[in-house]
C-alpha cells in the first residue's frame, strides 16, 4: 500500500468513526459531543471532511499528474494541524490520545511530502 492510500486509509477511517458515533469519537481528547449542533459539527469537520480527503488522496490512481500536488496539499493541511498541537504545548500539556494524533499527523505529513 502506498503512502497516500494509506493516509487516506486513516481519514476514511476517522470519517466513518465520526459518522457511526459523533458523541464518542472525540472523548478521548476530553470533547463532548452531547448537543446536536456539537455531533452535526463532527459528522461535518471530522466525518465529511475526512472523507474527501480520503477520496482526494485516492485520486492520482487514476490521475496521476495530481499526485505530487494532492500529496503537498494533504501533507501541508497535516503539518499545519501537527504544528498547531505542538504550539499548544507550549501553553498547556495535552492528555496522550492529543500526542498520539500529533505524532500521527508529524509523520503522515511528512510521508506525504517524501511521496510528492
Amino acid at each position: 500500500m502506498g503512502v497516500l492510500s494509506a493516509v487516506s486509509l486513516l481519514f476514511a477511517l476517522m470519517g466513518a468513526a465520526a459518522f457511526a458515533s459523533p458523541r464518542t469519537l472525540l472523548a478521548r481528547l476530553e470533547l463532548p459531543a452531547t448537543t446536536p449542533t456539537a455531533r452535526n459539527e463532527v459528522q461535518a469537520v471530522y466525518g465529511g471532511f475526512g472523507l474527501a480527503v480520503a477520496v482526494v488522496l485516492l485520486l492520482p490512481l487514476w490521475r496521476p499528474e495530481l499526485r505530487a500536488g494532492v500529496a503537498i496539499t494533504v501533507g501541508a493541511a497535516l503539518a499545519g494541524m501537527a504544528a498547531g498541537r505542538g504550539i499548544a504545548l507550549l501553553r498547556e500539556r495535552p492528555n496522550g490520545w492529543a500526542l498520539l494524533f500529533l505524532a500521527i499527523e508529524a509523520i503522515a505529513a511528512a510521508a506525504l511530502f517524501a511521496a510528492a
